[in-house]
């Protein structure tokens, strides 16, 4: 109790100079860890020799709670008609430009069954308009979507842009993108700077991948056991078929490996439904 009380103290205390929290006296957190708290700069700088080190190593271990956190879905999320997850498949859904929206195979053909069956206009199964007839038309929806701070249209521009060789312009589209909270648009951006945890705490399952192939060519296996882990969670094939080659080597354990599988399958079997099924049968 002793010690809950002095760490309350020390909690509202500068831990430079020690003077207490009042009213008029605001302490803020050290910059990099939750740890200390200073009056002002002048003491957080004074106080930095002494808490340098215990503050690095608080720092990583922030730092590892948020990268190693399991997303609760994949950077792609539901298919915002049956609400199912979209398949990390990129070919079991399509990007609608006129709402930004992607819908699954499943929806889509059910869709495209149901205008056949009435005769009516081919149509956006989401917003219902018409899909655009043209790659400008494509652009100008892209633009009204991004005038709208839409992240997935200004990721599309950004994909675009760098296409044309206009690497300022698709750096600057992909870093709004990402700013707004796109995932794939963190991705695209980690192939500039060679890195991807941005997009790899989003749920996006290849910058996991590749943030564990970067921790294996460090020999820091137990890192990169941990973001396979993390990406065969989300369904991802190639971590988990190299979870089973650490697995054979002694790596991973029995039990890792088999909780690994079977959250593996739950993510491939959460992407299923019979309309889906139906549109893979007719493709």
């Amino acid at each position: 109790m002793v010690a809950d009380e002095t760490e309350a103290a020390d909690d509202i205390c500068c831990a430079s100079c020690g003077i207490a929290e009042v009213d008029e006296i605001k302490l803020n957190e050290c910059d990099d860890c939750d740890l200390v708290r200073y009056c002002s700069d002048k003491c957080q700088q004074d106080h930095r020799p002494q808490h340098d080190a215990i503050c690095k190593e608080r720092a990583a271990e922030l730092r590892d709670e948020i990268l190693f956190k399991q997303p609760d879905g994949s950077y792609l999320g539901d298919c915002p008609i049956c609400c199912l997850p979209l398949s990390l498949d990129i070919q079991r859904a399509m990007l609608h430009t006129c709402c930004s929206k992607w819908i699954c195979d499943g929806c889509a053909f059910a869709n495209k069954l149901r205008e056949i069956e009435a005769r009516l206009q081919q149509t956006c199964p989401f917003c219902r308009h018409p899909p655009p007839a043209t790659l400008e038309e494509v652009n100008k929806n892209d633009m009204k979507r991004a005038a709208a701070n839409d992240p997935v249209a200004m990721r599309q521009l950004g994909t675009r842009r760098y296409l044309e060789g206009d690497y300022v312009g698709a750096f600057e589209y992909c870093t709004k993108a990402a700013e707004l909270g796109d995932a794939l648009a963190h991705y695209k951006l980690s192939h500039l700077y060679l890195e991807g945890e941005g997009a790899a705490i989003a749920g996006h399952p290849d910058a996991r991948f590749n943030l564990a192939c970067h921790e294996m060519r460090n020999k820091r296996y137990d890192k990169a056991v941990k973001h396979f882990i993390i990406a065969a969670n989300l369904g991802d094939d190639d971590s988990i078929q190299q979870l089973k080659e650490f697995y054979v080597d002694g790596e991973v354990s029995k039990d890792e490996f088999a909780a690994a599988l079977r959250a593996h399958q739950a993510a491939v079997d959460a992407t299923k439904s019979p309309q889906r099924e139906a549109a893979k049968d007719n493709a």
